[in-house]
């Protein structure tokens, strides 16, 4: 039995509006399966190339696995290098901060606000004693942020663990995989569909080319900049800033508030603080003005706003598995947009009457 055209037209949008809800429902479950694939279309490419040099492509695929891990490696030993060191230095550096703070803003406080605080065990003794649960509530909080906390670890765990495993199979498997989606698509629209897939291919690599080149260029200038200034730890807290610039405005802002907890540590006054501040102010005025503009969007046409916008909607929409899939939406976005102002431009409703 053949179905009309509307009809089935409108099973086909019915079950895309179902395979948006099972995506919002099953998103909890769903990151490391996407996470996989992100980072098997980035690594596909030196597999193939790999493979054309004679490496069977199950070898290749466990060299990019292992190549990945070295790296992820390297950076958290470096990242838990840089919380080592400053837990120490925070340490040592407590006793002095509270005594000038007990020296200096506490009485500002009394004498212009009424406020009686002191940092000691003793004002917190008696703080905890004067309040209606004491201890009580402080171990209840404690407890619920412990559990939510371990739940949320568990789930990164998953994550951890699950993602290699995914990302092996569709690396070994990348090319029929396609080559199945592909033969799926129906005859009239194959063409079409082909050519729009090639071009959102295309705006991706050179996003994520451009990116990756704006990332080392930031991670190095942080680095030497920092270092100038004699922060400590600026190696890591530098190459921290690059890889999170990947993430507008929240890899800055976060790499910004680390440097600024390392320099604040030191407690040798404004100095260290304003230097870190013009060495980010310098750093985003070179990514913004310079960096962003020539490297990613003059090339792909993708609007760092776009960019922006895509992470928060579909992170607001599907969670983390939603910042995962903001980036190709994004460029599958862009593309569709072209298609359609080609469509109107050549359409009778832009021309008019001939």
């Amino acid at each position: 039995m053949i179905l009309p055209d509307r009809l089935q037209t409108a099973l086909w949008i019915g079950a895309g509006l179902l395979l948006l809800w099972l995506l919002a429902v099953l998103s909890p479950i769903l990151a490391p399966f996407f996470l996989a694939a992100i980072l098997a279309y980035i690594c596909n490419p030196l597999v193939d190339r790999w493979q054309r040099l004679g490496l069977p492509r199950s070898v290749g695929v466990l060299a990019m696995l292992l190549l990945i891990g070295a790296i992820l490696a390297a950076l958290v030993l470096i990242l838990l290098q840089l919380l080592i060191d400053e837990a120490r230095i925070a340490a040592e550096s407590l006793p002095q901060a509270s005594a000038t703070i007990n020296e200096k803003v506490v009485p500002w406080l009394r004498n212009n606000y009424g406020i009686r605080i002191r940092l000691d065990a003793e004002f917190l003794r008696r703080t905890l004693a004067s309040s209606p649960d004491g201890w009580n509530s402080v171990v209840e909080k404690l407890f619920q942020s412990l559990k939510i906390g371990g739940i949320a670890l568990l789930g990164i765990v998953a994550t951890v663990l699950l993602t290699p495993v995914a990302m092996f199979y569709l690396l070994l498997d990348w090319h029929r995989i396609l080559g199945r989606v592909e033969n799926a698509i129906p005859r009239a629209w194959h063409a079409k569909a082909i050519g729009m897939v090639a071009d959102i291919d295309a705006v991706l690599s050179q996003f994520l080319r451009g990116q990756l080149l704006v990332m080392l260029i930031l991670a190095v200038y942080y680095s030497l900049a920092l270092w100038l200034v004699g922060l400590p730890s600026a190696f890591s807290v530098g190459l921290l800033t690059g890889l999170l610039i990947f993430v507008p405005y929240v890899g800055y802002v976060t790499g910004l508030l680390v440097a600024l907890i390392v320099a604040a540590l030191e407690f040798q006054g404004f100095s260290p603080v304003v230097a870190v501040l013009v060495v980010y102010g310098v750093g985003q005025v070179l990514e913004g003005v310079l960096l962003t503009p020539y490297l990613v969007g003059e090339r792909i046409g993708l609007h760092p706003l776009a960019v922006i916008f895509s992470l928060l909607a579909f992170g607001q929409l599907f969670g983390f598995v939603g910042v995962l899939l903001a980036l190709p939406a994004s460029a599958a976005l862009l593309v569709g947009l072209r298609e359609v102002r080609r469509l109107y431009l050549a359409s009778h409703f832009y021309r008019g009457p001939a």
